[in-house]
């Protein structure tokens, strides 16, 4: 075993029901380090041009980083990646959770998953045994049932699962990939990947040790972090509420999205706030591997709607897309709603989402409830919301139009719906109002992935001087960021907050634990931890630049796959007025983010249609990627 990793990725075929172990030169982890540069390389190495999503060798990938285990606040991260089904590009997610460290300490680094079992399957990782065991009696459970069932059969409650639910069986394609029950690989449909596979979950147990370059130094950091902790306001905040506490400043900014977009505050959401739920349905709380910060809730209801707590609580994406965005402001539907998308598997953004399409649709008149199995799809109605979860899990009915995507629904539906529908490249945007913080605009066009509200730190947080501000100066970032501008000025910063987010998904650590979302662990910490737990003397810029070929590399697959620069814009809701609150009136002005789009390009070193030059590649030490061998 190496510090930090353990050398070793391994590669599972299921057609063949065969697996090998690889062992990559000690240059490449450096070069990568892990996570979404891993991910990168292989869809980039041995996907097939254009291939669908759901073909048999679509790869699917789960990869760790060379830090990801280690004893610190953060390092508890994993990449699942393949080719959507939802955007027919880039597909990457990161969860938290336990998963991650434990196939470290079985012995893994990462999985290469190919082909397709001929039944369903799951994979079980156990001392240095790899094993294919039939999940035909797992098809069609739910999530809970699914873990409950794996340990109980392995005799083991330490066994760790990731695992889809039905949705990825029945190919929903923004089905999600969970650990723990509330840990996803959420967005772009990985989930339903897995399904196509045949391949219900993988259970890993390991009992190795990681070794450390400097375990001295590492100690010391997770000791910081816990001192640090404990007197940082905005710590301790997150701490108590978790993500449930962006739903009151983002109400009182005007920046909570509404009926669909249609408004950016929301009558009534005082009642859905993280205060509220504190105070009135969370049971408890729990952590991911190694981290004393505490931040994932989980809440109960025993009422007429019943609320099973060990699938969480709904995250501030959730409470936005099943509240606000649905016209709902009522936190036990909200609260269900979450729970059904965490026992079928799906992700909550675009179900949300693709939920508030379709009632705009019906209170314009585009659809009706014949259309709809009967039901009224006002803004508000919490028993079609329900519903239209349960039915679309299921693909029953209309159900199974809304499995495929806003996006697909709208051109099946016809009469301009697709207007209405509010997605980059097919994934529909999360719950964040572009108009009132530009740089979002900007960063869900720009995404590999599709709208994506974590490509780069959100506008206001830089609005004035000290933290976080003071901390991002190493970037060569000095002042203060303008929410409403897209002036050259502001899409440099943003190119290197882009940077300093993209490292976090290859090193696979949490955004909550460091700069620039906190002042927790400073880029000089993370340059510590990694030197610590590898023994390389690494550097910022190293580590940047790493962040920067992880950008570059995703961009290459999306351009192969045949994106270009008229993909990276936004939908016309963008470019209307938004309804209410402080920025009524706002929008993005369409030439701007065209201008700053094309600045973008020319300053990561690609040409006018988004395509990394072959000088990039060279500078990235990636020109393989210019000719895929």
């Amino acid at each position: 075993m190496v510090n930090g990793y353990t050398g070793k990725i391994l590669r599972v075929d299921l057609s063949k029901k065969t697996s090998s172990i690889e062992k990559p030169e000690e240059k490449l982890y450096r070069k990568y380090l892990g996570g979404r540069n891993w991910a990168a390389h292989y869809l980039l190495k041995e996907n097939k041009p254009k291939i669908d999503a759901f073909d048999p060798d679509n790869h699917l990938l789960f990869f760790t980083s060379v830090v990801t285990g280690a004893p610190v606040s953060g390092a508890c991260r994993y990449t699942a990646a393949t080719k959507s089904p939802l955007t027919g590009g880039f597909a990457e997610s990161e969860a938290g959770g336990f998963w991650g460290p434990e196939l470290k300490f079985a012995g893994y680094d990462g999985i290469i998953i190919q082909g397709r079992a001929a039944e369903p399957v799951y994979l079980f990782l156990h001392d240095d045994q790899i094993e294919f065991k039939s999940a035909e009696h797992l098809w069609g459970r739910t999530t809970k049932e699914v873990l409950s069932t794996i340990r109980k059969e392995n005799k083991d409650e330490k066994i760790r699962v990731v695992q889809i639910g039905p949705a990825g069986e029945k190919l929903i394609r923004y089905a999600n990939v969970v650990n723990e029950l509330t840990h996803f690989n959420g967005r772009t449909g990985i989930g339903a990947v897995m399904g196509s596979k045949n391949l219900r979950a993988i259970a890993v147990r390991g009992k190795a040790k990681l070794q450390f370059s400097d375990q001295e130094t590492i100690t010391g950091l997770a000791r910081y972090f816990n001192e640090k902790f404990k007197s940082n306001d905005g710590m301790l905040f997150h701490r108590d509420l978790g993500t449930t506490k962006a739903v009151a400043p983002l109400q009182s900014l005007g920046l909570l999205p509404t009926r669909n977009f249609q408004f950016s505050t929301c009558d009534g959401a005082e009642k859905i706030t993280g205060e509220v739920i504190k105070e009135t349905i969370r049971v408890r709380e729990h952590s991911c591997w190694a981290c004393s910060v505490r931040c994932k809730k989980n809440v109960g209801i025993d009422g007429e709607i019943k609320v099973d707590p060990d699938y969480g609580c709904p995250e501030y994406e959730t409470l936005g897309a099943f509240g606000p965005l649905c016209g709902i402001t009522d936190l036990t539907v909200i609260s269900k709603a979450n729970e059904l998308c965490n026992k079928y598997g799906m992700d909550t953004i675009s179900t949300g989402a693709t939920i508030a399409f379709i009632m705009e649709c019906y209170e314009r008149g585009l659809v009706d409830k014949e259309f709809l199995d009967g039901h009224d799809a006002s803004f508000g109605n919490s028993d079609t919301l329900l519903a239209l979860v349960e039915s679309i899990a299921e693909r029953k009915g209309v159900g199974d139009l809304l499995a495929e995507g806003s996006l697909r629904a709208a051109r099946k539906i016809g009469k301009g719906a697709a207007k209405y529908t509010v997605q980059v490249k097919g994934q529909e945007a999360p719950l964040h109002e572009p108009r009132g913080k530009w740089g979002q605009g900007l960063s869900f066009s720009i995404s590999p992935t599709g709208a994506d509200h974590l490509v780069v730190a959100h506008d206001q947080v830089f609005e004035q001087e000290g933290e976080p501000l003071e901390e991002i100066k190493p970037l060569g970032i000095y002042e203060t960021l303008v929410s409403t501008d897209l002036s050259p000025s502001k899409v440099r910063k943003l190119v290197y907050l882009q940077f300093a987010w993209s490292l976090y998904n290859v090193l696979d650590m949490c955004i909550f634990v460091g700069v620039p979302e906190n002042t927790m662990f400073t880029f000089n910490d993370l340059v510590k931890l990694v030197s610590a737990t590898t023994g390389w003397n690494v550097s910022l810029f190293e580590l940047l630049k790493a962040a920067e070929r992880s950008i570059t590399m995703a961009r290459a697959f999306n351009v192969r796959e045949g994106f270009s620069s008229k993909d990276d814009t936004l939908p016309p809701r963008f470019f209307e007025p938004v309804g209410s609150g402080p920025f009524k009136g706002q929008k993005i002005p369409e030439d701007l983010l065209k201008q700053a789009v094309q600045l973008y390009y020319s300053i990561l070193g690609w040409d006018t249609q988004g395509v990394p030059t072959a000088a990039k590649l060279i500078e990235l030490d990636i020109e393989w990627v210019g000719t895929g061998k």
